[in-house]
């Protein structure tokens, strides 16, 4: 049972970041801004009609299937520390600092796009949830969704000369990505900034961004606690109701509020769209797995996925070759029908290149440099002690529910 369901949950993680891939490639290519004013750029009637797609099927609705796993494997592994007698917040708390600071040296060195320094950060705010009940959980995630989502309500109008100021860097970033070299792209990339906030209001955004993006965190960790996703088989008929409901519904708020004019609920159908469709694709997996756990497709996504930092990174470093200046310098130029094609592609490698790593080695080389932090462990094991479990859910949990 417990083989079951780590492998269903890296399965998971493969397939998200196989859609990460596919919607990272539009910021690979137009950049982090100029993906969400692709009219400055002239696509081809074939290219824009992808666009929608991928805005409507993929864009923010795999990157909330990672946020879910990260507070589902959260629990997990505080779980298998307080088993082995082991501190759970100090692990943790060692684990979101290296993870921060890998992704501020990805940020900064690599790619703008960057997700696991933010990750890192919010795993702190995350901790005030650790020993919290399932239904709490539960209902912070709800409480949470609805708010953020209902803050997102009125058209957003931007000021002219934010309009102008946008334009002029989008133009610059096109110019200096396809072009520039790996010092000039970096040194753009790090001090010009089209939105031009102060200090102050910048680490404002990065206090509260935690409480923004916390619901499907939160949603992952109550769904650890209720055991959820560990018996596939029995759970069944769950993953088909869930399918059922949640596919169609994220895909017509997110259809609505993308191929019609932008108006005040515009925002609002998409922030609901989004996590609901990705809660959607978690379920359909998930009952997909039940009938087809052995085939190769599914032994593809668990390979990816158990090497899921590894080819995130592999990912940065790949695409940044093809589109940046310094590598092939496609930036701009080679379409977004033909970057879904470069993303199957991609894609298609990891999956024989961690199918044969794995068959040489256990873990990826920076999950095994993450545990070994994690664990302060040469070997990478967590230090066992004889000591009794006391983590408060393990035990309690079916009393409490």
């Amino acid at each position: 049972m417990k083989s079951q369901r780590i492998h269903l949950i890296d399965g998971l993680r493969g397939l998200s970041l196989f859609g990460i891939l596919l919607a990272n490639l539009l910021i690979f290519q137009y950049g982090i801004y100029g993906k969400d004013s692709i009219t400055a750029f002239s696509l081809s009637p074939v290219d824009t009609r992808t666009y929608q797609v991928l805005k409507i099927f993929i864009e923010s609705s795999f990157m909330p299937i990672f946020a879910f796993l990260f507070g589902y494997s959260m629990i997990k592994m505080a779980e298998g520390i307080e088993r082995n007698g082991a501190k759970v917040k100090r692990h943790l708390v060692r684990r979101f600092i290296l993870l921060a600071a890998i992704g501020l040296l990805h940020g900064s060195f690599l790619w703008e796009g960057d997700i696991l320094f933010l990750y890192g950060l919010i795993g702190f705010f995350l901790l005030l949830f650790l020993n919290r009940k399932k239904k709490t959980l539960l209902i912070w995630s709800i409480i949470l969704f609805v708010l953020t989502s209902a803050l997102t309500y009125g058209q957003l109008e931007e000021p002219v000369e934010d309009l102008e100021r946008m334009a002029t860097y989008i133009t610059d970033t096109n110019d200096v990505y396809a072009n520039g070299t790996y010092s000039e792209i970096m040194t753009h990339r790090i001090n010009e900034d089209p939105l031009n906030m102060s200090g102050s209001l910048a680490a404002l955004m990065l206090l509260f961004a935690p409480l923004a993006i916390a619901p499907l965190f939160l949603f992952g960790m109550y769904a650890a606690k209720a055991n959820h996703f560990s018996n596939p088989i029995s759970e069944h008929n769950r993953y088909k109701i869930g399918m059922a409901i949640l596919l169609p519904v994220g895909l017509l708020l997110k259809s609505v509020g993308t191929l019609t004019l932008e108006n005040d609920w515009t925002y609002v159908l998409l922030s609901i769209g989004g996590p609901l469709l990705a809660l959607g694709y978690i379920y359909a997996f998930a009952y997909t797995y039940t009938r087809f756990s052995e085939s190769m497709m599914m032994r593809a996504f668990e390979n990816v996925g158990k090497l899921s930092l590894t080819n995130y990174l592999l990912q940065t470093v790949i695409c940044t070759s093809i589109f940046y200046g310094y590598g092939l310098g496609q930036f701009g130029k080679l379409g977004i029908l033909n970057s879904i094609v470069l993303g199957l592609v991609i894609f298609s490698v990891q999956c024989v290149f961690s199918h044969w790593y794995l068959k040489l080695f256990h873990r990826g080389p920076l999950e095994f440099i993450l545990r070994m932090w994690t664990n302060f462990s040469w070997s990478g094991h967590i230090r066992v002690k004889n000591k009794q479990p006391s983590y408060p859910h393990v035990d309690n949990q079916r009393r409490v529910s």
